[in-house]
Formats: structure tokens, C-alpha cells, sequence
């Protein structure tokens, strides 16, 4: 089974005795905490606990807080010795798990999205594949913009965020042997960090890995050399953000909450909901700083507390969340909350809008010949291998780490354009189709109902569509994504859809406003959509024919070529194998102007509102091509950043 393979039909597969952060500054109860903060963060994961770490460092004389709905758990890395490949370990931290309305375009599939629910969000949680965009995908935030972005200082494309990403993380060379018997490679120029984030390329690969990394040069795909330099299109290395030395997965929750403490002046509230962020008499934009109000998830009263702010408010709940929180604070879109009876702070009606993520369905093959011979080990003698299996976990345990399972969640993965995929007349061909649909006006169609008539809305839908268009034809900005870690029959090799057209929503669930949010993924609403996934499917599928699995007698078992060479028989195939989630939900709060639809501006501040920003995966306006881990860190940076800045330049500060 591939990596994707392994890590959806159990991305709760995880884990050994990771340890549990010490509990510094750790607060369950509102009368545990101060009278008034300057800086208060709703939601300790990715992104909120490296805001949080670095305004409690370049502040040390004011007062940061952040409320974190979760607690403080062990948080094993998706591969650390289990009893087996597929049962969760008990220790594994809890998470959110949503089930989105039925997709009517794609057969009423429902996505399952998981999120983090734990000091650490869903860097606590995830597969711990730590790849970035490429240089295109945040060019292309920087060109939704327009003039807006270009005006202000604070700069989204990749030259901006850049910096970030280096900011971030400490990336730990192999060793030369480990390099030299795998064939990694990189680039110290897409390092030079010292971030308390850990990422590190495994000291091991199962015997077939190159096996389909050789299939995939038999189609042609390149090697890059370093892809987290903002050059991504061809076969890719992916650093695994872990320890180098322990093997343990690296998470927020240690580096910026754990080995940042103690701090005196960083709290941290654990088991709290953010109910909302209300405003006195000088509404949002009036001189005072908001309030925060929450509610005890165990007991404390039973009733909800305000929080007194003197700063600001930095909304960091994830893509999931954070709308929520906005919704129920009144700001949103006015028609909806005001059905819902929640009076009208501001009216955006881009807050739980542009739900953005992942899909795709897999291609799978038996061999029919031996195995790789000779190929030792493959990941079965886990399973079946009582002796191996133990010395696995020794080896695990030593120090440095070694072994299958310092593997987390692979380190391989294939990232091709639409040229590539499908040739360049064809892209063409979809870039056209998209194009359409802005001239002739049916891309509002392809919205939710609600939001067809809301002009800011469909102006901010089609400049993404247009900017997706152009991406789509450049031979240099991947459009699908395949990873792997291990080619082990049955496989299956996922395509993941990069540049997804559909747009769905996050709202407020209208029979409990405090309970977990309702998706509508809306996937395929867009029927470009399956134009794409075609593309990519019949792309993948032509690893099966490749000199290299065909010498271990690859048999194609879906779709089969009678089903790939029809296009109705191939679309009812997609909507029938999906998975319409791999967990990057993004979206829902987009750095965009307010009047194209956008929740927030270059300097993340909530428009219409002062005293309140954003800083998660919610504001990415459009889905990078990438897993979102690294990408949310570097958010998390740089809004870091925005905010001392800003803040050291007022008087008396």
C-alpha cells in the first residue's frame, strides 16, 4: 500500500511513547487567569502558538494568552512503533473528525476531514509530509491583489513569504552515508533557518521506494534537486518534520509552546471554547480593543466569561474554526447571519466562503511477477516478522533514531503540470474553458446559491478562476500531486488535484451556533473540475505500462484501460473512488481586497475591523501545491512580523 494509501485508510495510524509537553503557564479555568492581556490568541495549533511564541519573546513586559479548545497530549509521529501498520495507538492525540454534506456533483460522496484537537492543532496530527508551494502559487496570492497587494508593504508572493519558510524551520542534513544510499538530495540555499520547527530527511527507505521513482523517470519526469526552493515541478525528495536525533514527530505544541516555556508572561488556556470577539460601543472600528468571550468545556460555571483584551485579537481556530468564530461575532455574510439570528457587525459575506482542498481518486495494479527480487525489507515483514518487527523498534529507540519507522509519512512524491499530464494543447484546451466562464458569466453558477448574487463575491471568484487558468498552462507550476513511500502490492497511487475550481463553505451550524461547523464541500461543483481529474488520472496510469513495473508484470486493477478510454465511464469511476479530502482544507478567510470577497488584508487585520486579525490556512486565498503545514508555519512567521512591527512604532508601547 503507497503512503496515501496507508495514511487514509488510517491517518490515525500512529505511534510510540512520544512524550507529553511539561504544562508551564497552563490554565483550565477562567479565574486562573489575568486581569487583562495585550495580545489574545483563539487556537493553540500551527500557526497560533508560533504567533504566540514570538510576540511573548519580542514582548517580554506584556501579556500574551492563548485559548486553546484542546489539551496538551503526546503526539506520536504517524509511523512510530505501533502494535501494527493500521490499529491508532492510544496515546495518539484527539482530533477533529467532520463529515461534509453530500457533493450532488460528485455522486453525494461526503468528505471526512480531520483536524487537529490539541495543543499543536493538526501539526500534532497530520502525516508530517513538509513540502512547500511552488514559487507560482504565492506569486499568484500576490496577483489577486491587484493594486491593493502591490500598495502595501507587507508582501504575499513568494519573495515575501520566503524568508518565512527559512524562518520557520531547522532543516538537519543526512548523514553522507544515509545521502549516498538513497540518493537524496537538497539545497542548503532553501535552509539557513534556526526555527524551532525540526525537519530532516528519514535514514530510511523501504527496498522498493525506487522503484517507482525510476518508473517515474521512464515517463519522463525529471528529478529536482531541491524542491523547497520554489522550483517544484519533476520527482521530488520531502523532508519529514521530525527530530533528527529522537525520530520524534516535531510539532508546534514542543517548539513553540514546550521549549519556549517557561515564560512568564506566555499563558496558555486549555478546554475553552472562543464563543465570539465582541465589540463596546465603538463597534469594530471604534478606539477599544475587543473582548474575547469563551466558555469551559468542563464545568467552570457553565456560563460564558469575557477575557479583557488591550492589544488585539488573532483569530488562529484553522480553516474549520475560524469562520465560525467570525460568524458568530456577527461578522460574515449579512443574509445568512441575520437568518440565523446573530445581529450584523460587519457584513463579509467571504467568511466561511471559498472552502478550498484536495482530492482526487487513486489508480491501483497488482504484480504478477516476483516482487522486486531480492528487494529487502518491505513494509509486510511488520507485520508477519516477529523479529524484525523487534529490532525495528530497538532501533527505533537508539539514539540517533533508525530504522522503518523513523519513515513518518514517506519522503517521496511526483509533481506535475497539466503540460506535462496531459500535453499542452490539451491544458490549453481546459485554460480555455475557464476563461469562458468568466466572459460569458456561468462561473457564478458554479457558486453556492447564496453567494451567486453577492457581486464581491463572483468579481473575487473569477480572478481566482483566471489566475487558475494561467497556472494550469504553465509547464513550471504542478497541477498533480502523487506521493509514495512504499510500492508494495496492491498499490495505489493517488492523484491529488492541486488547483481545485470548486469553491464550497463553512457555516455555523444553524440547530447549535457553539457546535462543529457544517461543511459543504461543494466538490465538483466546477465541471472543469473533472476535466482535471481525467487528466491526472489517465497521467498516473501510464506508470503501469513503464518498462520498470512491467518487468514485475504490473497489472492494471482500476480503472482498467476499457474504463480510462471512455469519458463518462471514466467520471463515474472519479466520483465513485474520491477521496474528496486530504485533509488541507484552506480558504475560508482569504487575504484578498474586500472587494473581491476578501476577509483580510495584507497586514491579516479583518476588514472593517480593528483589533483583529487572522492567522492561520483559512487565509490562504487560494490552495497551494503542497501539504499546508509548512505553508501555515510561515504564515504564522510572518504575521508575527506584521504585528511587533506595527506595535513597536506605537507611543507608549
Amino acid at each position: 500500500m503507497g503512503l496515501v494509501g496507508v495514511a487514509v485508510v488510517s491517518l490515525a495510524a500512529a505511534a510510540g511513547a512520544a512524550r507529553v509537553p511539561p504544562q508551564h503557564h497552563v490554565k483550565r479555568q477562567v479565574a486562573e487567569l489575568r486581569e487583562s492581556y495585550d495580545f489574545v490568541i483563539a487556537g493553540g495549533g500551527t500557526a497560533g502558538l508560533t504567533v504566540a511564541d514570538r510576540l511573548s519573546a519580542a514582548f517580554p513586559s506584556k501579556n500574551v494568552l492563548v485559548i486553546e479548545y484542546g489539551d496538551i497530549h503526546a503526539a506520536p509521529g504517524l509511523f512510530d512503533p505501533p502494535t501494527n501498520w493500521i490499529e491508532p495507538h492510544p496515546d495518539e492525540a484527539p482530533r477533529w473528525t467532520l463529515l461534509a454534506l453530500p457533493s450532488p456533483d460528485m455522486g453525494n460522496a461526503r468528505a471526512s476531514v480531520q483536524a487537529g484537537q490539541t495543543v499543536g492543532g493538526s501539526s500534532a496530527v497530520n502525516g508530517q509530509f513538509f513540502d512547500r508551494g511552488a514559487k507560482q502559487d504565492y506569486d499568484a496570492w500576490h496577483e489577486l491583489g491587484g493594486l491593493e497587494a502591490l500598495l502595501s508593504p507587507n508582501k504575499w508572493n513568494w519573495n515575501g513569504i520566503f524568508p518565512y519558510f527559512k524562518k520557520s524551520v531547522t532543516f538537519t542534513e543526512p548523514s553522507p552515508s544515509v545521502a549516498a544510499r538513497y540518493g537524496y538530495t537538497w539545497s542548503t540555499s532553501a535552509y539557513g533557518g534556526t526555527g524551532p520547527i525540526w525537519s530532516t530527511y528519514a535514514p530510511f527507505q523501504w527496498a522498493d521506494q525506487k522503484i517507482l521513482t525510476q518508473a517515474w523517470h521512464d515517463l519522463g519526469v525529471p528529478d529536482v534537486r531541491e524542491c523547497a526552493g520554489g522550483r517544484k515541478e519533476g520527482v521530488c525528495w520531502v523532508p519529514a518534520s521530525q527530530h533528527p536525533v529522537t525520530g520524534e514527530r516535531s510539532h508546534s505544541g514542543v517548539g513553540h509552546y514546550a521549549d519556549a516555556q517557561p515564560r512568564a508572561n506566555y499563558d496558555l488556556l486549555v478546554r475553552h471554547q472562543v464563543v465570539r470577539v465582541a465589540y463596546g460601543a465603538g463597534g469594530p472600528l471604534g478606539g477599544g480593543a475587543p473582548r474575547v468571550e469563551v466558555r469551559s468545556l468542563d464545568g467552570d460555571g457553565g456560563g460564558l466569561f469575557n477575557v479583557t483584551v488591550r492589544g488585539e485579537v488573532i483569530l488562529s481556530a484553522g480553516a474549520l474554526h475560524t469562520p465560525t468564530i467570525l460568524q458568530r461575532s456577527g461578522i460574515g455574510p449579512a443574509a445568512f447571519l441575520a437568518g440565523r439570528g446573530v445581529p450584523v457587525v460587519v457584513d463579509l459575506p467571504g467568511v466561511g466562503s471559498n472552502l478550498q482542498d484536495h482530492s482526487g481518486p487513486p489508480v491501483t495494479w497488482n504484480y504478477t511477477a516476483p516482487y522486486a527480487p531480492g528487494a529487502w525489507p518491505l513494509p509486510s515483514e511488520v507485520g508477519r516478522n516477529a523479529t524484525f518487527k523487534a529490532e525495528a523498534t530497538a532501533a527505533f529507540a537508539a539514539t540517533p533514531a533508525a530504522g522503518p519507522y523513523t519513515l513518518g509519512g514517506g519522503n517521496s512524491a511526483v509533481y506535475a503540470s497539466l503540460p506535462r499530464a496531459a500535453g499542452r494543447a490539451a491544458a490549453a484546451r481546459i485554460a480555455r474553458k475557464i476563461r469562458k466562464q468568466v466572459l460569458d458569466g456561468s462561473a457564478r453558477t458554479f457558486l453556492p446559491a447564496d453567494l451567486r448574487g453577492v457581486p464581491a463575491v463572483v468579481a473575487g471568484y473569477k480572478a481566482q478562476l483566471l489566475v487558475l487558468a494561467r497556472a494550469l498552462e504553465d509547464a513550471g507550476s504542478p497541477s498533480v500531486e502523487t506521493p509514495w513511500a512504499t510500492a508494495e502490492g496492491p498499490v495505489t497511487a493517488w492523484s491529488f488535484l492541486l488547483r481545485p475550481l470548486s469553491r464550497g463553505t463553512v457555516r455555523l451550524d444553524p440547530a447549535d451556533p457553539l457546535a462543529p461547523p457544517v461543511l459543504d464541500y461543494r466538490a465538483g461543483a466546477n465541471p472543469v473540475d473533472m476535466d482535471l481529474h481525467r487528466a491526472h488520472l489517465r497521467f498516473v496510469r501510464q506508470l503501469v505500462a513503464t518498462p520498470t513495473l512491467q518487468q514485475f508484470g504490473a497489472a492494471e486493477l482500476a480503472p482498467g484501460a476499457a474504463v480510462a478510454g471512455d469519458d463518462e465511464a471514466l467520471a463515474a469511476y472519479i466520483r465513485d473512488k474520491s477521496f474528496l479530502s486530504f485533509m488541507h482544507p484552506c480558504g475560508t478567510a482569504a487575504m484578498m481586497p474586500r472587494s473581491l470577497g476578501g476577509v483580510v488584508g495584507y497586514d491579516l487585520k479583518v476588514h472593517g475591523t480593528k483589533g483583529l486579525r487572522v492567522a492561520d490556512a483559512s487565509i490562504m486565498p487560494l490552495e497551494p501545491a503542497a501539504h499546508l503545514s509548512a505553508t501555515t508555519y510561515a504564515i504564522g512567521e510572518k504575521a508575527a512580523d506584521i504585528i511587533i512591527a506595527e506595535w513597536k512604532k506605537k507611543k507608549g508601547w
